[in-house]
């Protein structure tokens, strides 16, 4: 079979859509809204598609589009955002997706794009292109009857407040929310305005039908607002001696404070008719579990990796993040079918660190999959080298790597994309 790669026009996205819907097991067939929220959001420059020049059927996708990471220290660096990767599974084993990634990660590095970033749903799959786990996450699943909390709670104590807000006020607080915790958290991405349009439904896909949110908003004492919860009903169950016995689906909580923080979960914990509350996806080391008095109330049920990054500018990229111990390395990063490789100088002892070719010798040989999974601070470079993933040339290199690249609250990624 010959198959044809190349950018999509207005009229290949009814098509393409259905190849995307399909490879993701969504049985539904695109309306002219979508079609048209398609043209209007998707930026039909960077997706991709694949045809079969017999049947002339689109056979694959690949869509990428411009993303903001924070990094450790608070700024953010432009990523590439890879999204809606389907190959047919008629048209596989035959290189098509290595050679839109190809394409991809090339126009992004064109573009002065530092990485790019995904998330896995099959995890063997990108490793080979250079991407890594940078980030993982935790669920969590909180018996309320067990928790500790009071459940007639009628308010936080520091002079705060939680208000019910509907879907306009999470339009206008929202954003400002998620900017303030882009700037506290490695691994939260930006959200754009369609981003809250699909959240409080005033735009919605046919395949994904909004569905209404209860949310909540925490304001300090001030009146500022500085947290915000989303959350459903996950069920309607009662017990047989007619008690409630329902669980609550938490879909989003940003908390820019430790209080809002406090506050929020401790409002879902006391909402009548709740016996459980699932947490949602949080970062691996959420306080969620120890603002409970009895921390064994709150059971994990979900612990995965979760945002992937393939470095494409490593001088650019280990310039942008900050390091909370001082210390000088020399890497030997591996990167054959990408525009990373070579050898490069870290130095994290001034104000702002430097980063630089070198010819010095290396202290660490790894590859750019190694380099990119350590880049937000939460891998250890001690235990890839004990994996065989990086081989230490200096004793005490990667211990070295530990000291400089780890960071003090670990990343998390919050969206799915």
């Amino acid at each position: 079979m010959t198959v044809e790669i190349r950018t999509i026009t207005e009229s290949d996205v009814k098509e393409w859509v259905r190849t995307t819907l399909t490879g993701f097991l969504t049985p539904a067939f695109p309306t002219d809204d979508d079609i048209a929220q398609r043209v209007k959001y998707g930026g039909l420059d960077r997706c991709q598609g694949a045809y079969d020049t017999h049947s002339g059927r689109c056979v694959a996708t690949f869509r990428s589009f411009a993303q903001r990471l924070t990094v450790p220290g608070g700024a953010s660096i432009p990523t590439t955002a890879v999204s809606g990767v389907v190959v047919a599974p008629t048209h596989r084993r035959r290189g098509i997706l290595s050679r839109m990634m190809a394409a991809d990660l090339a126009a992004a590095r064109e573009r002065g794009e530092v990485a790019a970033t995904l998330i896995a749903a099959e995890y063997p799959i990108y490793g080979r292109y250079g991407f890594a786990p940078a980030t993982s996450l935790c669920e969590w699943e909180i018996d309320t009857l067990r928790a500790g909390l009071d459940r007639r709670w009628a308010g936080p104590q520091d002079g705060g407040r939680v208000d019910l807000a509907d879907a306009a006020e999470v339009r206008e607080i929202g954003p400002q929310l998620h900017e303030r915790l882009r700037a506290l958290r490695p691994g939260v991405i930006d959200r754009d305005e369609r981003w809250w349009k699909l959240a409080t439904g005033l735009e919605s896909v046919s395949w994904r039908p909004y569905k209404e949110k209860f949310h909540a908003v925490y304001r300090s004492a001030d009146g500022e607002p500085e947290g915000l919860a989303v959350y459903t009903p996950a069920d309607e169950k009662w017990t047989d001696a007619k008690t409630p016995d329902q669980t609550l689906a938490v879909r989003d909580l940003i908390a820019v404070t430790p209080a809002a923080e406090r506050a929020l979960w401790h409002f879902l914990c006391s909402i009548d008719w709740v016996r459980k509350v699932r947490t949602g996806y949080r970062a691996p080391d959420d306080l969620v579990p120890d603002l409970l008095p009895n921390r064994r109330a709150a059971s994990i049920v979900t612990s995965a990796d979760w945002l992937w990054v393939r470095l494409l500018d490593v001088v650019r990229a280990l310039e942008a993040r900050t390091y909370e111990h001082p210390g000088v390395l020399v890497l030997e990063v591996a990167d054959p079918e990408g525009p990373a490789g070579g050898r490069y100088r870290l130095d994290a002892t001034g104000e702002r660190p430097v980063c630089a070719p070198t010819d010095e010798a290396p202290d660490l040989r790894l590859g750019i999959a190694e380099l990119s999974a350590l880049y937000l601070g939460d891998v250890s470079a001690a235990r890839l080298a004990v994996l065989g993933r990086i081989t230490e040339e200096r004793p005490g290199a990667a211990a070295l790597a530990d000291d400089v690249f780890r960071t003090a609250l670990r990343p998390w990624c919050p969206d799915i994309f």
